[in-house]
């Protein structure tokens, strides 16, 4: 497991912008791939974005297809999440994970919060319409 320092959430008006950085407290070479996922009040968990580290392919949750985008720095070992056109319904924490032991490797776990081994404290978004 590592530790990750999440940043970047904050209240913003409907329509607009953020990015989301997520950092592991140390570098490590055992990191397979890293994840988003938000958590609504009342709400369970989900899948909102992920990157492989080895192959670079990205994935996404239909909900947030053609506005939310993953990406990775390699050199600063940082993941970022672009999340543009927000709406209300976008509103929840969001939470970085990461998988150490490849997990995702197998079947869909990259989708599934059980693919991740390793979690961020959350930042809030909160998007006022």
């Amino acid at each position: 497991q590592v530790q990750l320092v999440e940043s970047g959430g904050g209240l913003v008006q409907a329509g607009g912008s953020l990015r989301l950085s997520c950092a592991p407290s140390r570098r490590t070479s055992r990191l397979y791939a890293m994840g988003w996922f938000r958590q609504a009040p009342g709400k369970e968990r989900e899948f909102v974005a992920a990157v492989s580290v080895s192959s670079g392919m990205t994935y996404y949750a239909d909900s947030v297809k053609g506005r939310f985008t993953i990406s990775r720095d390699g050199d600063k070992n940082t993941v970022y999440l672009q999340v543009n056109s927000l709406t209300p319904e976008d509103t929840a924490v969001y939470y970085c994970a990461a998988d150490t032991i490849k997990r995702t490797y197998y079947d869909d776990s990259i989708y599934q919060t059980d693919g991740y081994d390793s979690w961020g404290q959350g930042t809030q978004v909160t998007v006022a319409s």
